[in-house]
């Protein structure tokens, strides 16, 4: 029998984190939910505790890669649905629509195409660093001191190197009413520019621009829209 834990890392989303926790808290599909709260300044812990989650909290901020490996660590489902913490305009719809496909076995995985994803990957159909995600946690629960020493925002492609090496079939489901917030909306502009180069410069110290085309080429082949 499938059961999804849901791990949402996050870090200084208070003002956010409780509209998604209000979606996925009840849903039907999901056994669990694990708020992974990264060194929050802010009420985080407090708002997911008070939304009647589990929270996981960690000291000192160690980026979302470590985070989503304590929320591993702890999740007690067979497969995990990886969400983030500031999504707008998710519904139950979306959260179905995200996992059905795994339990109804039409695919191995499943990986989010949001509605302000970049304008490339709208066009292939695929962003292939989305943070919203579907997989068995077998491929990953043995793995955690590996995940822990990924660069904060390495995670992603590092899972897609495992989905590629395993053969799976993918499907790209798309939220056309879901955005992320840009990190300059969230930070200003200069912050929100420095974390896009810190993001980007940690997904290149995973794997490089090469194997980052052949990552792209490789998952839109399995992948099924």
């Amino acid at each position: 029998m499938i059961t999804v834990s849901c791990i949402i890392p996050a870090c200084n989303e208070a003002t956010r984190i409780g509209k998604v926790l209000d979606v996925v808290r009840n849903h039907p599909l999901l056994f669990e939910i694990i708020v992974v709260d990264d060194g929050s300044a802010d009420n985080t812990a407090n708002v997911a505790r008070e939304k009647g989650v589990r929270v996981v909290r960690l000291a000192k901020n160690q980026g979302k890669s470590h985070a989503v490996a304590e929320g591993i660590a702890a999740a007690r489902g067979s497969h995990l649905l990886m969400l983030d913490a500031d999504l707008m305009g998710l519904n139950e719809c979306d959260i179905t629509r995200l996992v059905q496909p795994v339990i109804q076995n039409q695919a191995d995985v499943t990986i989010s195409l949001r509605r302000n994803s970049p304008w490339f990957w709208r066009c292939i159909g695929l962003d292939y660093i989305s943070g919203e995600r579907v997989f068995a946690r077998e491929l990953m629960a043995t793995r955690l001191d590996e995940i822990r020493a990924l660069p904060h925002f390495g995670l992603e492609v590092w899972i897609n190197r495992l989905w590629i090496a395993a053969g799976f079939r993918v499907q790209v489901v798309s939220w056309k009413g879901v955005i992320s917030p840009y990190k300059a909306a969230k930070m200003g502009w200069l912050r929100g520019l420095m974390a896009d180069v810190s993001m980007m410069r940690d997904i290149f110290r995973t794997i490089t621009l090469r194997e980052s085309v052949q990552q792209i080429i490789s998952l839109r082949r399995r992948s099924q829209a």
